[in-house]
């Protein structure tokens, strides 16, 4: 769908907007003087639109990246005041003074002529590019809005009462007490999960310190139904505890980890990595496929589609995510700019 509006837009542009530019400006005049100049000054107004489209200008603006937009503002115009050096004929007057002085009355206005159509084309890319930037924004935001509507709604069909839940918990952990320190960890553990899973549940933001204990404790208890072929390296750097980030972020990649990358009966290995330095977050997972590779194929992509969904949302252009199969290791690479508005 956005390729074919895309599509439809370039085509209006080249179809309709340039050629009347073309007939009612002056630019009709230019073959009369020099076709060779009129196919490089409509080539470039060409040029210019695609230009502008493929270096997403708007997305520049936005982002405020204003030495980026200094240095393409700066290319245009050179590359514009270019054209209008380009050799015309001079015109041919019986008084030579009077051929130089319509010659260069000419030029100038060729000039001026040519700047005109050069800012008309500019603002009419800017703006439709605007719009679709914002329409496609907008859009994704819905969506983000409608996956989180959903999430909810499924969540308060199947939770329980959090009061009954949480006694009937402890109710529970009363029972295990004494019986065993492993199945007494493994409860506590469970129960906070549960815990942050509510607290969370109308939450936005949550502290990265929160994340990092909920993730840890879901580590541990998977760790519980392992054995000693599964081995699970945990490195976790944070310079600001209190660093805010959309909760539950990493738990898809952290789930992919141990659903396609444990065994119990071949040796296999499990990183999970995540830094926090100066505002800029690196999250990376790696596990080998342990699972048959067209089997995780086809599973794979609807949670990390989902990931990539959100967090286009949240954070637009600030974060990259590569994800990467090499040689049967599956990696994943997350990096949050948190400080950057």
């Amino acid at each position: 769908m956005e390729h074919r509006t895309n599509l439809i837009i370039d085509l209006f542009f080249c179809i309709c907007i340039m050629p009347l530019l073309i007939i009612l400006g002056p630019a009709k005049y230019w073959w009369r003087i020099s076709p060779a100049f009129a196919c490089v000054a409509v080539s470039y107004l060409y040029g210019c639109y695609f230009a502008t489209k493929a270096l997403r200008l708007p997305q520049l603006i936005l982002v405020k990246s204003y030495g980026k937009l200094a240095g393409i503002a700066s290319v245009l115009l050179l590359l514009t005041y270019l054209v209008t050096l380009f050799p015309l004929p001079d015109v041919d007057f019986v008084i030579p003074s009077m051929s130089e002085y319509q010659t260069s009355v000419r030029n100038y206005n060729i000039t001026i002529a040519v700047w005109l159509m050069f800012s008309v084309v500019i603002c009419y890319s800017l703006t439709v590019a605007f719009i679709k930037e914002l329409y496609s924004r907008l859009l994704l935001q819905n969506k983000i809005e409608n996956q989180r509507d959903k999430a909810e709604l499924a969540l308060y069909k199947a939770q329980i009462n959090p009061h009954f839940l949480f006694n009937t918990l402890n109710s529970l952990y009363s029972l295990v007490i004494g019986t065993s320190q492993r199945a007494e960890d493994a409860f506590i553990k469970f129960t906070e999960l549960l815990k942050y899973t509510y607290v969370t549940a109308d939450s936005d933001w949550v502290t990265i310190k929160d994340e990092i204990d909920y993730i840890n404790n879901y580590i541990d208890l998977q760790l519980i139904r392992l054995d000693e072929h599964t081995r699970v390296i945990r490195d976790c750097s944070v310079d600001d505890e209190s660093a805010n980030i959309p909760p539950m972020i990493f738990l898809t990649f952290v789930e992919n980890t141990f659903k396609y990358g444990t065994s119990t009966s071949r040796n296999c290995e499990i990183l999970i990595r995540l830094r926090l330095n100066d505002g800029v977050l690196l999250f990376e997972t790696q596990n080998c496929i342990m699972r048959y590779s067209d089997q995780f194929r086809k599973d794979m992509p609807v949670g990390i589609s989902n990931c990539r969904s959100r967090l286009s949302g949240l954070f637009s252009d600030r974060y990259t995510l590569d994800i990467k199969e090499e040689d049967g290791v599956f990696k994943v690479c997350l990096k949050i700019n948190l400080s950057k508005t």
